[in-house]
C-alpha cells in the first residue's frame, strides 16, 4: 500500500497525485521570471508605478488562477539587485514558512534582494542582517532584549513627554493656519525620535545635543537622510517627478555612502555619549568566548536598533494608527475617549502602561491596525533546505537557497483566517472580563488570530528570544501605540484629518482637534 506522498503506480493505473504531509497536492509553482533584465524592469516599473504594491500581487494572484504560491521577480531589479528572483507567500498560511527560523535562513535578507553598503554601518553588519544560527546574533540579541526590558518602565514618561510637546507644536500650527491643516507626520518624526532615544537610554534627546536647525528637527532629518540611503531601492514616490526620474536616481543605482558619512557621524557621537552605560555594562559582562562583540560594532548596532527598527518603524506606523482612527469617526473616538477616562480617573501626570492594559478598545484598536498596516511590509529568507511550503488549498515544492519572500499585508489580511478581512474593525480584539463567553470561545478567538499578526516577524502572542529574529522591541512598540490611542483621547474628545496614502507612510493632515472639557478648562470642548 502506497504511503501517502508516495507516486508508486501498479500495472495501467494513472500515477497517484503527489502529496504533501497534511495531504495536499503537491503543484508545480506557477508563475515565471520572464526575460532577463528585461523582466524585472517591467515589474519594477509595475510595483512602484503603474500598479501599485498591491495591485501588483492582486493582479498576478488572479493571472495564475488564485493561487497564492507564485513565481515573481521583486524590486529594486537592475541594476542592484543581483538576483530579483523570488517565490513569493501570499496567504496567511504559507507565510509563516517565513517565521520558521529552522526552515528560512535570513543572513542578508532584510532588505530583500539587495544588501545596502556596510559603510553606512561604520563596516559593520548589524543584527537584523544576521541569521538566527550565526553566534553574533545570540549576543546581540540579549543586549538588545535586556535593553528593552530595563528600559520598558521609562516607555510611559518618556512618550508623555513627547506626546505632549508634538501636540502642543500641533496646536500651535494649527492656530497659525488659515484652515489648511497641519500635518502630523512631520510632527511625528521630530518628536518620536526624542522620545525613542530617551526611553531606550535617558540623558539628553538628540534635538537638544544635535540641535533643531532653524526650522526644527535637524536631528531628525539627519536620522532620516541615513535611512534613505538604506532603503531608496525598495522606496517610492518620495517626492522626485517626474517619476521616471525617481526610478533612475533611487532604483538603478546605490546613493553613496560617503554623502551622509557626516549625518552618520553626528548620530554616532551622539550615541556614544548617551549609549556610554550600556556599552560599559555589556564590556564587563563579555564573559564568554562564543562570538566578541566589540564596543564599536556594538555601539553601532545600537545606532542601528534605534535608528532603523524603533524610530523607522514609529515613523511609520504611528500615522498608520492615526490614519484609521480618523477614518473611524467620532463614534469609536466616544467609546475610545470614555475607556480610556474611566481607566485613568485619578491619574495626573501620566497614563502608565498598567493603565492601558486595563482598556480592552484600545488594545484592539492597535493590534488591529498592525494587522490592517504592518511596518514592515515584507519579509525574506532562503530556504534552508529542499522543502514543502503549504497554502490553504496547495502544497509547493521548494529548493534549497532559493528566496522566499512574503507581503506581509495580503498574509493580514486573508479571508479564510479574518472575517471582513479587509476592513479595519476597532473592536475585533476585545475580550472583556464579565462577558458570557469572556474567558471561553471568544479568548480562544482572539489567540488564534493574533497568531496571524506577524508585523514583529513572529506571532502576536509570541516572544522575542536569542535563537529567533522576532523583535526584541515588539512590547514596545505595542506599547507605543496603545500610549498614543490614550493620549489621543484624554487629550481630545474627537479629530478630524486627511489622510494621502503613500507607499511607505499616509500623510495625516489634522483638520480640527476637540479638546475634552478637562483639557481645554472650561465646561465645552474647545476646538484648536
Amino acid at each position: 500500500m502506497a504511503s501517502k506522498g508516495s507516486t508508486t503506480t501498479t500495472g495501467d493505473e494513472p500515477p497517484q497525485q503527489k502529496l504533501s504531509p497534511s495531504g495536499l497536492p503537491i503543484l508545480k509553482i506557477p508563475g515565471s521570471y520572464g526575460i532577463p533584465f528585461f523582466s524585472p524592469l517591467r515589474d519594477r516599473l509595475d510595483y512602484f508605478y503603474l500598479q501599485g504594491a498591491d495591485e501588483f500581487f492582486r493582479s498576478r494572484v488572479a493571472r495564475h488562477g488564485g493561487a497564492t504560491v507564485l513565481r515573481l521577480n521583486m524590486p529594486p531589479g537592475p541594476l542592484i539587485s543581483g538576483d530579483p528572483r523570488v517565490v513569493a507567500l501570499l496567504d496567511a498560511r504559507s507565510f509563516r514558512a517565513l517565521l520558521d527560523d529552522s526552515l528560512v535562513d535570513k543572513s542578508d535578507t532584510l532588505d530583500g534582494t539587495y544588501v545596502p553598503s556596510l559603510d553606512l554601518f561604520s563596516g559593520h553588519r548589524p543584527l537584523a542582517f544576521l541569521d538566527s544560527g550565526d553566534p553574533r546574533h545570540a549576543k546581540l540579541k540579549r543586549v538588545a532584549l535586556r535593553l528593552a526590558a530595563a528600559r520598558m518602565r521609562h516607555v510611559a514618561p518618556a512618550f508623555g513627554t513627547a506626546f505632549s510637546a508634538m501636540f502642543a507644536d500641533v496646536e500651535a500650527a494649527m492656530a497659525g493656519t488659515a484652515g489648511d491643516g497641519v500635518e502630523f507626520n512631520k510632527y511625528n518624526m521630530r518628536h518620536m525620535l526624542d522620545f525613542t532615544c530617551v526611553a531606550l537610554f535617558g540623558g539628553a534627546p538628540p534635538s537638544k545635543v544635535i540641535g533643531d536647525g532653524d526650522d526644527g528637527g535637524a536631528a531628525a532629518k539627519k536620522a532620516l537622510k541615513w535611512l534613505v540611503f538604506q532603503v531608496h531601492p525598495i522606496a517610492s514616490k518620495i517626492g522626485i517627478k517626474p517619476w521616471p526620474l525617481e526610478d533612475l536616481l533611487l532604483h538603478t543605482f546605490r546613493l553613496p555612502a560617503f554623502l551622509v558619512r557626516r549625518d552618520y557621524a553626528d548620530l554616532t557621537a551622539y550615541f556614544a555619549g548617551v549609549a556610554a552605560a550600556v556599552l560599559d555594562e555589556e564590556a564587563e559582562n563579555s564573559d564568554d568566548n562564543s562570538a566578541i562583540i566589540t564596543r564599536d560594532e556594538l555601539l553601532h548596532n545600537l545606532i542601528f536598533m534605534s535608528i532603523f527598527n524603533a524610530y523607522g518603524g514609529f515613523k511609520i506606523f504611528l500615522p498608520s494608527l492615526v490614519m484609521y482612527l480618523a477614518r473611524a469617526g467620532p463614534e469609536l473616538h466616544a467609546k475610545l475617549a470614555g475607556e480610556v477616562r474611566s481607566a485613568i480617573s485619578g491619574e495626573v501626570a501620566i497614563i502608565t502602561l498598567a493603565a492601558v492594559d486595563k482598556m480592552p478598545l484600545v488594545k484592539s484598536v492597535v493590534w488591529e491596525a498592525l494587522r490592517m498596516s504592518p511596518p514592515v511590509a515584507f519579509q525574506y529568507g532562503r530556504a534552508r533546505r529542499d522543502t514543502v511550503i503549504e497554502s490553504h488549498d496547495a502544497a509547493y515544492e521548494v529548493k534549497k537557497g532559493e528566496m522566499l519572500f512574503g507581503y506581509q499585508p495580503m498574509a493580514t489580511r486573508d479571508e479564510r483566517v479574518f472575517e471582513r478581512a479587509g476592513e479595519f474593525v476597532a473592536d475585533r480584539f476585545v475580550v472583556v472580563s464579565g462577558d458570557e463567553d469572556g474567558d471561553g470561545e471568544r479568548r480562544r478567538r482572539r489567540r488564534r488570530m493574533l497568531e496571524h499578526v506577524v508585523w514583529s516577524n513572529g506571532a502576536e502572542n509570541g516572544e522575542a528570544a536569542e535563537g529567533n529574529k522576532q523583535c526584541p522591541g515588539k512590547d514596545m512598540v505595542v506599547a507605543v501605540g496603545r500610549l498614543m490611542v490614550a493620549e489621543m483621547f484624554r487629550r481630545y474628545d474627537t479629530f478630524t484629518a486627511t489622510v494621502e496614502e503613500n507607499p511607505l507612510e499616509p500623510v495625516v493632515t489634522f483638520t480640527s482637534l476637540t479638546k475634552a472639557a478637562a483639557v481645554a478648562g472650561h465646561g465645552g470642548g474647545e476646538e484648536a
